[in-house]
């Protein structure tokens, strides 16, 4: 595989052209339910600013990334730097209620005017709907005049430029993408070496040009930091069972001399399905290694051994303790 970070893509059918890499910065917001370790400020702004520095002109947040520092680090950057670097994409969510979740037109609103004043910016490239299955109600969500016509009706209003779904569930999913025209979606932990749970919501994107973006192609960290260092899956403490596949991953790696990390990530990246690759980074030194597992030369036998593994279709979260922060 050839990577360039300077190469672009088109983004489905909205016009943005976007790097296949893209960064992800929920850790920044500071999560350690999450991940199992802090981040300071110092730390993020650090981060933001070395994927500002670099080729990788795409960047996803959300307002409930660590109920709202992540987009407020990055504003914070934002500012300093007297703006985003010229054709930089910004991609962050709309959220429920941190405290009701209520998650209605008027909570979606709200949302993105938080989201605005974090960042310090008048609009944002592409806008996601995020976590409906863990609102107080979907119904909120998807009725006529909720979070989603409210949603489209700020694309209309040129707030955003591209809408999207971001969500778990591929369950909750698919029909709210059926029912709606978003141009991009985000699946999370569920097309990796080891699951592929999200494989038929991927065809269907494909078949209707929704641009796909993959996040968290090391399974919450596992496939990057190795399971005798990290054992956690999906943002859960890992069992045996969880880690099983994984070390058969580890496994084929091992007998080719390539670490899992630029596996787990080409494996995303190699895809036709997918436009873009979200990768979450907590140190500036993460840009430049991601980049570089971006190029790492791997040997067919190990896409074909990889590829003769069981994958499970199973939800990887599906025992998970939802906890925001």
């Amino acid at each position: 595989m050839v990577f360039s970070p300077d190469h672009r893509v088109a983004l489905g059918k909205t016009g943005l052209s976007v790097s296949p890499l893209c960064f992800g910065t929920s850790g920044l917001g500071d999560m350690p339910e999450t991940y199992g370790y802090g981040v300071s400020a110092e730390r993020a702004y650090d981060t933001i600013n070395a994927i500002f520095d670099s080729p990788v002109n795409f960047m996803d947040s959300s307002r409930n990334y660590g109920t709202g520092r992540s987009e407020e680090r990055i504003g914070h950057v934002i500012r300093e730097r007297g703006g985003l670097p010229k054709g930089f994409v910004l991609s962050t969510k709309l959220d429920r209620d941190f405290n009701t979740n209520q998650f209605d037109a008027s909570r979606a609103r709200r949302s993105l005017e938080e989201s605005l004043k974090a960042l310090g910016v008048d609009h944002i490239d592409l806008l996601h709907i995020h976590d409906p299955e863990h609102a107080a109600s979907l119904t909120e969500i998807t009725a006529k005049g909720g979070a989603i016509d409210e949603l489209f009706k700020m694309k209309a209003e040129g707030l955003a430029t591209a809408v999207g779904l971001a969500a778990g569930n591929v369950d909750v999913m698919m029909p709210i993408l059926k029912n709606y025209d978003f141009d991009a979606l985000i699946t999370h932990n569920r097309f990796t070496p080891v699951n592929h749970n999200a494989v038929a919501m991927l065809d269907y994107a494909k078949t209707m040009g929704i641009a796909v973006m993959n996040a968290a192609p090391y399974a919450g960290g596992v496939l990057a930091k190795g399971s005798a260092n990290y054992q956690r899956y999906a943002y859960q403490d890992a069992t045996e069972s969880m880690l099983s596949p994984i070390r058969q991953v580890e496994a084929i790696c091992a007998r080719y001399g390539v670490a899992t990390g630029p596996v787990a990530l080409q494996h995303s990246m190699r895809d036709p399905r997918v436009t873009a690759t979200i990768c979450g980074v907590t140190k500036p030194e993460r840009i430049r290694e991601t980049i570089e597992w971006a190029s790492v030369a791997i040997p067919d036998a190990v896409w074909q051994e990889l590829a003769e593994i069981e994958v499970t279709l199973d939800d990887p979260e599906a025992t998970r303790q939802y906890v925001l922060g």
